[in-house]
């Protein structure tokens, strides 16, 4: 089943040239022309990635994102900003609410192209790594057992593990975490696919949920 794209643009002719392209690259595309019909549709299709302009009637696309990103099912949902507005300032604002990428118009749909197929193979390929490494969970030297649910098989994270997590639960990306613990990119996403293999999900959405309904993190 091809992956399923979320697309918010106010603009018909804009939002029209971005699902054409979207649909002749092999992914599925639900279309809205504001933050306020982008949010009904988060809910409903559960798409994998969401692309956004900001300046939209009803509700723009920073308080569609924040809404977003609000529920924990999505903390994690790759977000890509189009935008006139190019600013440093605003910028930041993206940056802080989660986006993933942040492109200026007028852009070239090849770019945004590439910045999808980024985003989505990343998060497949922490997929296809823990399904080709997974094995019963194991202790480790530090482990901390924060399962307190019986009726389920133990979780042990490593105190690294555990902190990441956390960060992970309160929506922040890779560089995020990797400015907050000192870590490369690299290194968050290696504890991040660990993570993923101890607790049998099989993306980060999934992974936030897990932890929020057995208590991973306080």
């Amino acid at each position: 089943m091809p992956l399923l794209i979320l697309v918010a643009e106010d603009d018909p002719g804009t939002r029209l040239s971005i699902e054409h392209y979207l649909e002749l690259s092999g992914y599925s595309v639900v279309a809205a022309e504001n933050g306020k019909e982008a949010l009904e549709l988060v809910s409903s299709y559960q798409p994998h990635l969401i692309v956004t302009d900001v300046v939209m009637p009803q509700m723009d696309g920073y308080e569609f994102v924040r809404r977003v990103r609000q529920q924990p099912p999505f903390r994690l949902l790759p977000v890509i900003f189009l935008t006139a507005r190019s600013t440093t300032e605003e910028r930041i604002l993206g940056y802080q609410l989660g986006c993933d990428a942040y492109l200026p118009k007028p852009f070239d749909l090849q770019e945004l192209g590439a910045v999808v197929r980024n985003l989505l193979e990343r998060s497949q390929l922490i997929q296809s790594e823990w399904r080709l490494h997974a094995q019963p969970p194991y202790q480790e030297n530090r482990a901390i057992d924060t399962l307190e649910e019986s009726d389920l098989s133990p979780v042990s994270l490593t105190v690294r593990e555990q902190e990441v997590l956390r960060l992970l639960t309160d929506g922040l990306s890779n560089i995020q975490i990797g400015d907050s613990l000192h870590l490369s990119p690299r290194t968050v996403e290696k504890y991040v696919s660990s993570l993923l293999r101890k607790t049998s999900t099989n993306n980060r959405a999934e992974l936030v949920r897990f932890a929020l309904q057995h208590h991973l993190v306080q």
